[in-house]
C-alpha cells in the first residue's frame, strides 16, 4: 500500500478535518479510544468522543522514514497534565504534555515532524495559547515559520506554517 502524502501527527478527534476519513492522510496518535464526556449541549449530557488513529504511536518516535510526507499536520496537546482534568472535554479531545518535560516533548516532536517531512514539504502547526505561550513553543524548533495567524482573538488558536528547506537548522 502507498503511503498517504500526509500526516497528522497527532490526530485526536479529527476535529478540524473536514472529512475525518480522507484518504489521502494517514492519522496518528497515542491513543486510541473512546471517552464519554458530560456536554449539557447533547440531549443525554453526554458526549461520545472517539480517538480512532490509523496508527497508535508517539510524535516524539513517528514510526515512518525519513523524507516520507509532503504535508505534516503538528496539533500536539495544548495544555499540560496539571491543568486539565482526566474526565474533561479538552483532556478527551486533545490529550496533555507532561507538565515537566513539555519542552523536550515538543522539540523532539519538532524534529520528527521535519524529519519525515519531504524537503520543501509543508508543516502546518496549530497552537492553542491557553496554557504555554506561542513563543514558549517556537523556541522548540530552530525551524524558521512562514506565516500563520500571529493574534486569534477570538479563539486564542494559532495556525502556523512551515517548509522544510534543504538545509535544516
Amino acid at each position: 500500500m502507498k503511503t498517504p502524502a500526509i500526516l497528522d501527527a497527532c490526530c485526536g478527534a479529527r476535529k478540524f478535518w473536514f472529512d475525518r476519513a480522507d484518504d489521502r492522510a494517514i492519522t496518528m496518535d497515542n491513543r486510541s479510544c473512546v471517552y464519554l464526556v458530560k456536554d449539557k449541549g447533547c440531549a443525554t449530557g453526554k458526549r461520545r468522543i472517539i480517538i480512532a488513529p490509523d496508527i497508535v504511536a508517539d510524535f516524539r518516535h513517528i514510526p515512518f522514514a525519513d523524507d516520507s510526507f509532503s504535508l505534516v499536520v503538528f496539533d500536539p496537546p495544548h495544555l499540560t497534565e496539571n491543568r486539565v482534568g482526566k474526565k474533561s472535554f479538552m483532556f478527551a479531545n486533545y490529550g496533555a504534555l507532561n507538565a515537566a518535560t513539555w519542552r523536550e516533548d515538543l522539540s523532539r516532536g519538532f524534529s520528527e515532524c521535519f524529519r519525515v517531512l519531504k524537503t520543501e514539504g509543508t508543516l502546518i502547526f496549530k497552537w492553542a495559547e491557553t496554557n504555554i505561550a506561542l513563543r514558549d513553543v517556537l523556541s522548540c524548533t530552530p525551524n524558521k515559520p512562514l506565516f500563520g495567524n500571529r493574534m486569534p482573538k477570538a479563539t486564542g488558536t494559532h495556525w502556523i506554517v512551515f517548509m522544510k528547506t534543504e538545509v535544516q537548522p
